[in-house]
């Protein structure tokens, strides 16, 4: 007597081949059912197990959608059901995405960064006072540190005063008395990070010396 052999080519496609061809088997079967509220609590009871297969869609807030938008997949868009949310129409599963612009304006020295390009242009519309002078010097040592980035070595002061002007067009400059930071003040707080990281190693125990001296006496007793 032979025994046919079943060949995965010879079975439906898997839709969705991350979920199985049981889950497919029990959407297949919900859609065989000829009574519609059987149908919806048997689709109900699949949302509940494709949840599980897939638990990393849980921190997306459209969770149980995604869900509902899987099962319509399965189904080829043929189920017939009393669910949560409406059934999409292949067209809108298959849309692409509008292009998001991006800006084309070319960064003029690109070790600085459009940011600094940015906070230039602001402190060229500010009034001549204190806070622009502040603005300027602050701008000014960020500048230096970006550029510490690309050129660990050294960067005079004088160039970083000359990229300042043309980028401001002579519209921003520092006050007379104003001194930039040491590179070898800005290198050091580069290596050693952001003030408010975290220390995560596990602190040392006290008790470790009076432990051993236990130990040992444990020891001299045999």
């Amino acid at each position: 007597m032979e025994v046919p052999f079943d060949y995965n080519t010879q079975r439906p496609r898997l839709i969705i081949p991350e979920y199985g061809r049981n889950v497919q088997r029990m959407v297949q079967h919900c859609m065989d059912m000829p009574e519609r509220e059987a149908r919806t609590r048997t689709a109900k009871a699949i949302i509940q197990v494709i949840g599980r297969l897939n638990p990393q869609l849980r921190i997306s807030d459209n969770f149980e959608r995604t869900l509902w938008d899987h099962l319509w997949i399965m189904s080829e868009f043929k189920l017939d059901v009393d669910a949560p949310y409406p059934m999409p129409t292949p067209e809108e599963l298959d849309s692409k995405p509008e292009r998001v612009p991006y800006p084309q304006a070319p960064v003029k020295f690109g070790h600085y960064g459009r940011t600094v390009e940015r906070m230039i242009k602001q402190c060229a519309e500010l009034e001549a006072g204190e806070k622009k002078d502040a603005y300027s010097l602050v701008i000014a040592n960020l500048m230096k540190r970006q550029f510490l980035v690309w050129n660990r070595d050294t960067v005079p002061d004088t160039v970083i005063l000359k990229d300042l002007a043309e980028l401001s067009k002579g519209k921003v400059k520092l006050a007379a008395d104003a001194q930039l930071a040491h590179t070898a003040d800005l290198l050091r707080a580069h290596q050693a990070g952001p003030r408010n990281e975290v220390d995560n190693r596990k602190p040392r125990s006290g008790n470790n010396n009076n432990n051993r001296k236990r130990h040992r006496r444990k020891k001299n007793r045999y």
